[in-house]
Parts: structure tokens; C-alpha cells; sequence
């Protein structure tokens, strides 16, 4: 038997035939003659009236809410129906009978995070899943048409990139490793052939954070371009996240409009970002008040004051001694490395990249400095030693992007499954 995806009968092709579709019972109500079924499948829902009396009567009474079925009947344009069509049925078969589903309205955040399982199913997650879908097409659309290569980098590391406090640490045989923070160090290897390489891979953080935008695990979406600088690198950054806004857009308005975003949002985003350094963020937050010296990193509040004023905004120059040990820093300033943040609405820090130290005594003096041990390191410095070349890079995260765009209140909206320092079933 073919079956008729439910969007194409919504779309108005299909009016005044038969149809057979399948897919679950999304809702359920009853009146003395009628029996009304909403049947979702991947594309859509329509309303399917079973009327007393019809062969179907029996099995319409059964059914229950989430049970998956068989459907046929004649396809009617009806205004009250969701869509604007129903279908009158003739013929309803069960192929699964769900027991009673334990969701129902109006349930609080926390519980349908516990029931992520089945809280999948609903229409709201179905639309934030498609548009992540195509989110991470645009990404790679974006980089193939820029000429990067992409590559796959180990999940397994032997030693830290952004520091030891947040490694999750295993045994793989006899040895102890980790999981990756980061693709960044392994992307450094590939620009010495391939020049211009980027991953979409996971990146695992054992941060204790309980905020909106942690994850201990995540999305990473990071490149690595040799021969460039800063300035090129946030170009690349500002352009990749105003083509993916751009995408969604144009190819996501179903599920943005589901979703109750604006996709002239998204179309606005546009190309250059504000840039300003860390020392003018820093005067810009002392006069709102905050109490925060020099040397010190920003946190969400400070970030979500950034954004309030700027809309989407660069922040470079930073304190050495809070970036990590890969940072080159400027020529004229030592104390300050050629890192940048880039801050957005909600959410704060959106992607963090910049310039890596490629001078060979520069990265061992930097090694000793974060007390890091220079032969777990001898590969990496073998970069400067054999043909160093400036290069640039950055990594940004999928779930906090998502997040962003979208107006979800939590990063644990963006992923099927989450992962926090206290979710990790199913």
C-alpha cells in the first residue's frame, strides 16, 4: 500500500480523493455520532472524522492517544479543521495501542525533561529538531561554498585544550584519556595540508554549572585557517552565523512560525558586528555599576549587558592570564591575547576563537606557565618546529546557537537528549 504523507494532504493536493495514510493519534475528542482523530505523521497533522455507523466506529472508540495507525478516506476542505482539511474515514486499523499517555497539558518544564523520551513526540520538539536538521546543513553548505575541508576528529584525547578542571576522564585499556573539550588542537594538524578545515563534532565540558547554556555535552561547530588573522577570523565568524540565520530564514518559515519566532529576525542579522575591546567593555560595565577590575573574565551578567547595548558584538583583547595557553598575544602588549568572544541577546557568549601562538619557545614558555607538562604537548609543538604558519580559528556551539535564534528559554531545548551535570537517562 502507498501512503500519502499528511503535508501533502494539508497542501491542498489531494481534495476530493482517497487517501491512505499512517502515522499516531496526537488528539483525541468524541460527540454522540462523531469520533474526531488529529493524526500526526513526520510532515504534518489532519483532523479525520469517524462517523456512527461507519466500519471505522468500532476501532475509533478504541484508540487511544499516541496509538499508531492505518487511515483511509476522502480527502474535504473543512475552515475549522487545523490545516483547513479533514479527511472523512472509511477504514482505521490499529498497528500499536498505547496505553494511557502519561503527558498532558500543561505539565511543568522539569517533568517533560524527564519524559524527554516520549516529550519528543510533540509538535514543538518536532519543529526545534527539523530546524536544527537543517541548521547543520547551512553549516556545512556554508563552509563547503568557502572552500574549507571537513574533517573528523578523535573523541579520545590524551591530553587538555581548554584546561584539566573540566576533563572527563576514562580508562581506554590500561591507559587513562579523556574526552574531548575541543577538536581544535587535532583541526591545527590538518591546516599544514589541507590549509582550511572545520569539524561538527561533540564536545564533552564536566563543568558543575546549572545555567540555560551548559551542557556537558554539545555540538561543536569549530574551524581552523591557516595564513590569517584575527581580523579574517572574525569575518569568518560573523558570516557563518548570519548565512546559517539567513538559511533558516528563507527554508525554516513552517517551523518558525510553530515556533512563534520572527524569521525577519534572522533575515536581519547582517554583516560586519560590532567590535570593541575587552579594556572598552570593561570602562562600559564599570559605569553600569558592576564592581569588576582588569584581568577578570566576563560572566552572564555582564555578557547579557553587552548585548542589551550592542545587539551582536565582538569582544577581543583580552587578559593573557584568563585565556587559554594556545592564545597568541599581541606584539605591542604581551599581557593581552589575540582572543574574541563574540556575545548575542539571552544567551551571552556565542563562539570564542582567535589567533594561536605559532612561534615554537613562545608555546613551550606558555606551556610552563599554565604548569602543563611539555611532553604531553611534543605533537603539537612539532607544529612550530616543521613549517609554523600564522593561523586562526574558532569554535562555536550548536545548542547555544539554536538557543538564540529560536527564543528558547534553555540550551536543553535545542539537543534530543541532554546531557547536565544531573540528566543523563535515557
Amino acid at each position: 500500500m502507498s501512503f500519502t504523507p499528511i503535508e501533502d494532504v494539508i497542501d491542498g493536493r489531494h481534495e476530493g480523493e482517497h487517501v491512505d495514510i499512517r502515522g499516531w493519534v496526537y488528539r483525541k475528542r468524541e460527540s454522540k455520532d462523531t469520533v474526531f482523530l488529529v493524526i500526526r505523521d513526520a510532515t504534518n497533522i489532519v483532523q479525520c472524522t469517524v462517523k456512527r455507523g461507519s466500519s471505522a466506529w468500532s476501532v475509533a472508540k478504541e484508540v487511544t492517544i499516541e496509538s499508531s495507525v492505518n487511515l483511509s478516506g476522502i480527502v474535504r476542505g473543512d475552515k475549522r479543521a487545523p490545516g483547513g482539511f479533514e479527511i472523512s474515514t472509511d477504514k482505521l486499523s490499529i498497528i500499536g495501542l498505547a496505553e494511557v499517555f502519561p503527558i498532558t497539558k500543561d505539565q511543568s518544564e522539569e517533568f517533560l525533561r524527564d519524559v524527554r523520551h516520549l516529550w519528543l513526540r510533540s509538535q514543538r520538539m518536532g519543529a526545534i529538531m527539523k530546524v536544527r536538521s537543517e541548521v547543520l546543513n547551512f553549516v556545512h553548505e556554508f563552509f563547503k561554498k568557502r572552500g574549507f575541508v571537513g574533517v573528523s576528529p578523535p573523541m579520545f584525547i590524551s591530553s587538555a585544550c581548554e584546561g584539566g578542571a573540566t576533563l572527563f576522564g576514562l580508562k581506554y585499556f590500561d591507559k587513562d584519556l579523556y574526552l574531548t573539550q575541543s577538536a581544535q588542537l587535532h583541526l591545527e594538524v590538518l591546516i599544514y595540508s589541507l590549509e582550511k578545515v572545520y569539524c561538527v563534532a561533540p564536545s564533552f565540558r564536566a563543568e558543575k554549572s546549572r545555567t540555560i547554556r551548559h551542557l556537558s555535552e554539545y555540538w561543536h561547530v569549530e574551524a581552523e585557517q591557516a595564513f590569517t588573522t584575527i581580523e579574517d577570523m572574525m569575518s569568518l565568524q560573523e558570516d557563518l552565523v548570519s548565512y546559517v540565520c539567513h538559511r533558516v530564514a528563507e527554508e525554516c518559515k513552517k517551523e518558525l512560525e510553530s515556533l512563534g519566532v520572527d524569521a525577519e529576525k534572522l533575515a536581519k542579522v547582517n554583516t560586519p558586528f560590532k567590535r570593541i575591546t575587552y579594556d572598552d567593555a570593561l570602562k562600559l560595565l564599570q559605569k553600569r555599576g558592576f564592581k569588576i577590575e582588569w584581568g577578570e573574565d566576563f560572566g552572564f551578567e555582564e555578557e547579557r549587558v553587552l548585548a542589551e547595548e550592542f545587539g551582536y558584538v565582538f569582544v577581543y583583547a583580552y587578559p593573557k592570564r584568563i585565556k587559554a595557553f594556545y592564545c597568541k598575544t599581541y606584539r605591542e602588549n604581551s599581557e593581552l591575547a589575540m582572543s574574541v568572544d563574540l556575545i548575542v541577546p539571552r544567551i551571552g557568549e556565542l563562539t570564542t576563537g582567535g589567533a594561536r601562538v605559532d612561534d615554537k619557545e613562545e608555546l613551550i614558555e606558555r606551556l610552563e606557565e599554565f604548569g602543563l607538562k611539555q611532553e604531553d604537548y611534543e605533537w603539537y609543538i612539532d607544529l612550530r618546529r616543521y613549517g609554523t604558519v600564522p593561523h586562526t580559528g574558532f569554535g562555536l556551539g550548536v545548542e547555544r546557537l539554536l538557543a538564540w535564534m529560536l527564543n528558547l528559554e534553555s540550551v536543553m531545548d535545542t539537543i534530543p537528549f541532554p546531557r547536565t551535570i544531573r540528566r543523563f537517562y535515557p
